[in-house]
């Protein structure tokens, strides 16, 4: 990593509306106003909006198909002194986009790179949703087909925190009833056109959301998905474990024992498994 490199541009992370044009910060329009030029993912997208606030600065894509290409160039103007913005579509970029690796490059380069915080679809799913919000994983869109979306699932499922996902509308219902079937029937929250007019955010388990959207069909709008976490077990002690052995012994094999014990404690089931058959061989 170089050191700051004197006179030359600065690199502005710009958040922009994830709906209603209106949120968006004072301190944004200035910058967009006065940068030589704005990097972003779709130009008439951004031109969209900086038409609604009288500003005319040229415009740049910078997208996951071109960012490879056109990275290096952006980079070089900044080393010569001209400054830029970096937006995404909608909300704060670098969230689930190439941004990152602009920023990366900028970083190594010794450049000057800053944000202007604003909109974002995570933070405002997960506070509309009432679950809790000390603690929590985005995990960004989930593959398309089930199997390797159940797979994802399953590498998340024990994280003791809230999660925000972006989901296809779509594929919302069979995205549910997925997380339904990994995740366990945890309460969770659907919301979509977020700061738009037909802002909605509806509530419930899992299960309950996933029969909704099954059948209504597909919902129209961006959309969030924020699932609660999964739920504390109760320490248990080494004499209400050994209890729920015995009893479990009492008219099954070992095997199927250490199965229901297992799945009721959610502990190792190998240490369950070492419990078991010494109870069985002291009980003999």
């Amino acid at each position: 990593m170089k050191s700051q490199t004197a006179n030359s541009g600065v690199l502005y992370v710009v958040a922009t509306p994830i709906g209603n044009a209106s949120d968006i910060t004072l301190r944004a329009l200035d910058i967009l106003a006065s940068v030589q030029f704005v990097a972003c993912e779709d130009t008439r997208v951004t031109a969209k909006l900086l038409s609604l606030h009288g500003i005319k600065v040229p415009l740049s894509p910078y997208h996951e198909y071109n960012a490879a290409k056109v990275r290096p160039g952006m980079i070089e103007r900044l080393k010569n002194g001209d400054s830029m913005a970096l937006v995404s579509d909608a909300g704060t970029p670098l969230v689930s986009d190439p941004g990152y690796k602009l920023v990366r490059g900028c970083i190594d380069e010794g450049l000057n790179v800053t944000t202007l915080p604003g909109a974002s679809s995570v933070l405002c799913a997960l506070v509309l949703s009432g679950l809790p919000t000390d603690r929590f994983l985005f995990e960004g869109f989930l593959p398309a087909k089930s199997g390797a979306r159940q797979t994802a699932l399953k590498e998340i499922s024990a994280v003791p925190a809230t999660l925000v996902f972006m989901e296809s509308a779509r594929r919302l219902g069979a995205s549910l009833d997925d997380m339904a079937a990994v995740l366990g029937d945890r309460d969770a929250s659907v919301s979509r056109e977020i700061s738009k007019m037909y802002e909605e955010t509806r509530r419930g388990t899992l299960l309950t959301l996933a029969g909704h959207y099954q059948g209504a069909g597909a919902p129209k709008g961006e959309v969030m998905i924020v699932v609660g976490a999964p739920a504390e077990k109760a320490e248990l002690d080494q004499a209400t474990i050994d209890d729920m052995l015995r009893t479990a012994l009492g008219d099954q094999s070992v095997r199927d024992a250490v199965r229901d014990v297992t799945e009721t404690t959610g502990l190792s089931r190998q240490i369950i498994y070492q419990r078991a058959l010494k109870l069985s061989k002291t009980d003999q």
